[in-house]
């Protein structure tokens, strides 16, 4: 029988990128793990990014995502899935407002909806 959880708890810790962060997550009593998870559907640019705009917007995306989850905010992680990177999650995550994270950050225009694929370009 398989079992699901709605909403993982997690408590953030570092910010990586506009759209990637490290989190711990309890999996026993006293047993956490830190895993890396990645903003589901949404693209934020990229911090070695290929023109100054993009490198600019990206530094732009990180500050708020540090602003949004604080090292030690409990956060819940929704709809996980595995990554195409060994060690990654993505993840809806969610405020203790109830506020998502990427759409928080799409709405601020900090990053945009991404469903998959090749990713389009951030530079003019």
């Amino acid at each position: 029988m398989s079992r699901y959880a709605y909403a993982v708890p997690a408590v953030a810790d570092y910010v990586y990128d506009g759209d990637t962060f490290a989190a711990y997550v309890s999996i026993a009593p006293d047993v956490d793990i830190s895993v890396r998870v990645r903003l589901i559907n949404i693209d934020t640019p990229e911090i070695h990014g290929k023109c100054e705009y993009e490198i600019m917007r990206a530094k732009m995306a990180r500050a708020r995502l540090m602003e949004l989850i604080p090292a030690g905010t409990v956060i819940d992680l929704q709809n996980i899935k595995d990554d195409k990177y060994l060690g990654r999650i993505d993840a809806n995550v969610i405020l203790p407002d109830g506020r998502n994270v990427g759409q928080v950050l799409i709405n601020e225009k900090l990053g945009r909806p991404y469903g998959g694929g090749k990713r389009a370009g951030w530079c003019e």
